[in-house]
């Protein structure tokens, strides 16, 4: 499947995944708290929980991995900022709506657009959720097409569980933008990826039908939600994702579970009625539903 991946001059795959550190309210608080205190240096954790680092307290500056910042004015709660070279930024970005890497008390981080939550984090980790539903297609030396790629939880999932080879699509430029200030995003060129994970800028709705019959063992469809991307909860999609996955393949389908009473309708049982018809064995799991190809 490498051979649809798309890697066009300028893209964001050409951009190295940001290598500086990342504040968020609570560390930009202890930061200047120790400062404030006359402590010469402060451990914590710059890249969201991934790591602890240990930084020199200057009287105007901190020094981390040979670098100095400015030590930071308040961060609001629910922000993560990234150092652009002058100043701390927050790491959002409005192209049509507004699109923000948001802070998780797991590390992990989430993403809004327009203010709406795209991940599971109430209850859970986004990356430990991602495990869970990745565990469902049994990824381990299989093929992979993850369709909708978001900040790549699922990508990371199946690179850690032994996928041999992943393809995964994105079509919003701005979530790419967010995997290349996100540590937890999984990076196509890092040596930890193996060359196993390709990633697409590109809309899986009209890519699909580029790719070649029975080319994958498993698929991970993980949406927008109806509202928004009615066309890849159509009967159409379904038929093409039946077309490229092998006969026993897996494919795990999120849904979430919208109310009934306030939507009108039961969209796992209407996913499950249309892959049934694409070819496909279903059950609802999870929260959504897992689906055997016959």
């Amino acid at each position: 499947m490498r051979p649809h991946t798309i890697r066009s001059p300028g893209s964001l795959f050409n951009v190295p995944h940001y290598s500086g550190p990342l504040l968020v309210h609570a560390v930009a608080e202890s930061l200047n708290a120790a400062r404030s205190a006359g402590a010469a240096d402060w451990s914590g954790s710059l890249d969201l929980g991934l790591s602890t680092d240990t930084v020199r307290l200057l009287p105007e500056a901190w020094q981390w991995r040979e670098r100095t910042f400015p030590y930071p004015v308040k961060i609001r709660e629910r922000t993560i900022c990234y150092w652009g070279g002058n100043d701390f930024e927050v790491v959002s970005r409005f192209a049509g709506s507004l699109i923000k890497l948001v802070p998780t008390e797991w590390g992990a981080p989430t993403f809004e657009i327009d203010g709406i939550k795209m991940l599971v984090t109430s209850k859970i980790s986004p990356m430990e959720d991602a495990r869970r539903k990745v565990a469902l297609i049994e990824p381990r030396g299989k093929r992979i097409l993850d369709t909708c790629g978001g900040l790549g939880y699922f990508a990371a999932c199946c690179l850690e569980a032994g996928a041999a080879d992943i393809d995964s699509y994105e079509k919003n430029s701005s979530v790419l933008w967010l995997r290349t200030l996100n540590p937890w995003s999984p990076d196509p060129d890092a040596p930890t990826s193996g060359g196993r994970l390709h990633l697409s800028h590109a809309d899986i709705s009209q890519a699909v039908s580029t790719l070649p019959n029975a080319s994958v063992d498993a698929l991970l469809h993980d949406p927008p939600r109806f509202g928004i991307a009615g066309e890849l909860y159509s009967q159409a999609f379904y038929d093409e994702l039946s077309r490229v996955l092998r006969r026993g393949g897996r494919l795990f389908h999120y849904t979430g579970s919208p109310n009934k009473l306030t939507s009108g309708r039961d969209l796992p049982r209407e996913v499950s009625k249309r892959l049934d018809k694409a070819g496909f064995k279903p059950q609802l799991a999870l929260d959504g539903v897992l689906a055997i190809r016959r």
